[in-house]
């Protein structure tokens, strides 16, 4: 059953009233197209309306959309191949971060992310999306395996954060999350991250290093989560809108800043809508990418990477 948005309570009411009326019609064989037609124009109007006017924070609640499709999702539907590997050859598998060889538009490729759970189960598993040392041992250990094999990187980013409990600090979760950002720099293989979802502090930029860095329509990108910044400002969640505001968190305040390179058109209404078209929008955008980035050498593809994230934050007045 699909799962509605409190925004969304407009749509849904005039689409229960067009299915009345479609019923309606068929019960008593009464021609009602005319009106059909119309109010499913009404309705047209009315979600783009909505969506075109969205606030940083449902932005947010999109982001975290139940139905929302997840990095093995988009694995499945771009790729033609994949080959999961596991294991970061010192502790153990971290599930909440997934990786391996696969073949995306008849190239082969590492594809990394944090992958999320749909059920209660699934997200005991996989962490809730938050990754352990571990998980950014292995995400490294793959993309040197990809430079070893000369494949392009594609990283997928949804995460709420970085596993903050008390057994990741133990085994070094900030050098991890370190050492991942200092490697990515190096690497001599194109590498393309995009965020998907969530893209909350360090446990995204741990995998967020790359020649391109892009964000779909309904994600957000930050330092903090909207309620853990009112948490810290207010002493409350009460104002997580507000400080969503105060953020700038959007792929638009991010593509404005200078912060991404690109942001990826998302179907009316949301990526969960349409799983299928998503991922070969987001498919045809990775590949006109790595086209475009391999005509550059390792070299100038380095140095250009440094550049960017050297000029962030920086300002003349």
């Amino acid at each position: 059953m699909r799962t509605y948005l409190d925004f969304e309570k407009p749509v849904v009411e005039l689409e229960a009233k067009l299915a009345d009326m479609r019923r309606l019609a068929e019960e008593s064989n009464v021609d009602v197209s005319a009106a059909t037609t119309a109010l499913e124009n009404g309705i047209a109007k009315l979600r783009q309306e909505i969506f075109d006017n969205l606030t940083r924070w449902q932005r947010v609640l999109l982001s975290r959309h139940p139905d929302r499709p997840y990095t093995y999702d988009y694995i499945q539907l771009m790729c033609e191949e994949f080959i999961e590997l596991h294991g970061d050859r010192q502790v153990r598998d971290d599930p909440a971060m997934i990786g391996g060889f696969a073949k995306l538009g008849g190239q082969g490729v590492m594809i990394i992310g944090q992958q999320k759970g749909r059920n209660t189960k699934q997200r005991q598993h996989r962490n809730f999306g938050m990754p352990n040392p571990e998980g950014y041992r292995k995400a490294l250990r793959l993309m040197k395996l990809a430079e070893k094999f000369n494949r392009p990187i594609i990283t997928l980013i949804d995460t709420p954060g970085a596993f903050p409990g008390l057994e990741a600090e133990e085994r070094g979760q900030a050098e991890a999350i370190a050492r991942n950002l200092k490697e990515m720099f190096m690497l001599k293989v194109p590498v393309i991250c995009i965020i998907i979802g969530e893209g909350a502090s360090g446990g995204a930029l741990g995998i967020a290093i790359g020649d391109r860095v892009l964000m779909l329509e309904n994600t957000w990108y930050s330092v903090i989560s909207p309620e853990n910044c009112s948490t810290i400002l207010w002493r409350s969640w009460d104002y997580k809108e507000q400080a969503a505001e105060a953020l700038k968190l959007t792929a638009r305040d991010m593509k404005e800043n200078g912060l991404i390179d690109g942001i990826v058109p998302e179907p009316l209404g949301g990526a969960h809508l349409d799983h299928a078209i998503m991922s070969q929008n987001l498919k045809k955008v990775i590949v006109e990418t790595l086209d475009e980035l391999s005509r550059l050498s390792a070299e100038d593809r380095i140095n250009q990477r440094i550049d960017k994230f050297c000029a962030m934050g920086v300002f003349n007045e």
